[in-house]
């Protein structure tokens, strides 16, 4: 017999998060929220400082800025509604809701992926191409590279959220996650899901393969040029300029590719285990790149720090 279709957008789902471990919901509770806060601070702090001060007004803190405001939308998207599932065992979500859910997060991550991207191309031209900088990486073209990654991300959530919303949904409408991510929404399809698994496989390609290859070779002419620089002291300087960036993208790759390669578990107990590990990384790991993002920028950047001290010596002295 054919189970009930109950896909309307007057039904929603159930998620389940972290019901089965009550002891862990408070203590996760206080743990993301006080990360949460850290990552609207930090980004919010280094968007303000690109745009309030001038000597920022160039193309690599553009794309931070940008990198920042995706950070916060990111996190926004999923973080209030985890959080809210701590404290309410089974937490429900519509329909739409999920749908929405679904398009923002993926869209925000395979916009960071281009955008990673396009910042490697700024320091290859940066620092390979010096004399040429401000010619290729004039206005006109760093706005059109931000504007592009945005819309590729968000166009292959549009493709993806589509072909997920429009797949018939029966029986359990129990989503075992802490919040409505693609794949575990489609565990719950009472159809054919190959085309989805198959244009999942095709957008990995196109944004993990694509530009881990691309920021790779990119890094390669960078090093190699940088080792072409006789004095110790400009060296130092160049790479300063790129280490930020690289800082984030080991942390923002390693992390999203020891997620996907992490061993399954055969044992019922290791089973159990590995649930709990399936829904913790994958939040983790949407949590901690944006909060360390500011953090290595403020770091291990003269000029940020420098605008950051500025922007606190003014708000001070104007109380």
């Amino acid at each position: 017999m054919e189970k009930a279709n109950w896909s309307s957008p007057m039904v929603g789902f159930i998620l389940l998060g972290l019901s089965a471990h009550p002891r862990l919901e408070k203590t996760f509770f206080v743990l993301i929220l006080s990360m949460y806060l850290v990552i609207l601070l930090g980004n919010g702090v280094l968007i303000l400082v690109t745009i309030l001060d001038s000597r920022l007004h160039t193309p690599m803190y553009f794309f931070l800025g940008n990198l920042s405001f995706l950070d916060i939308c990111y996190t926004t998207s999923s973080i209030p509604l985890v959080l809210d599932g701590f404290l309410t065992p089974r937490k429900t979500i519509s329909f739409s809701g999920c749908a929405m859910q679904m398009f923002l997060s993926f869209a925000m991550a395979g916009t960071e992926c281009v955008l990673l991207s396009v910042m490697a191309f700024d320091r290859y031209v940066a620092i390979c191409n010096p004399l040429r900088y401000p010619v290729v990486m004039s206005r006109s073209v760093y706005v059109s590279m931000a504007v592009s990654s945005w819309t590729i991300g968000g166009a292959a959530s549009v493709v993806h959220t589509s072909l997920t919303i429009q797949l018939p949904f029966c029986g359990n409408n129990v989503i075992n996650h802490l919040a409505c991510e693609i794949l575990a929404v489609l565990k719950l399809a009472c159809a054919d899901i190959s085309i989805n698994v198959i244009s999942m496989g095709v957008t990995n390609v196109i944004f993990l393969g694509v530009p881990v290859l691309f920021i790779s070779v990119s890094y390669v002419f960078i090093i190699a040029t940088i080792l072409r620089i006789p004095s110790a002291e400009g060296r130092k300087k160049a790479f300063s300029t790129c280490s930020a960036h690289l800082t984030v993208v080991v942390i923002f790759y390693g992390t999203l590719f020891f997620m996907y390669r992490k061993p399954k578990s055969k044992d019922p107990l290791g089973a159990d285990k590995e649930d709990l590990s399936d829904k913790l990384i994958p939040l983790f790991y949407g949590v901690v790149t944006p909060m360390l993002n500011p953090i290595i920028y403020s770091l291990r950047n003269k000029d940020v720090k420098a605008a950051v001290r500025n922007l606190v010596a003014r708000k001070y002295f104007t109380q």
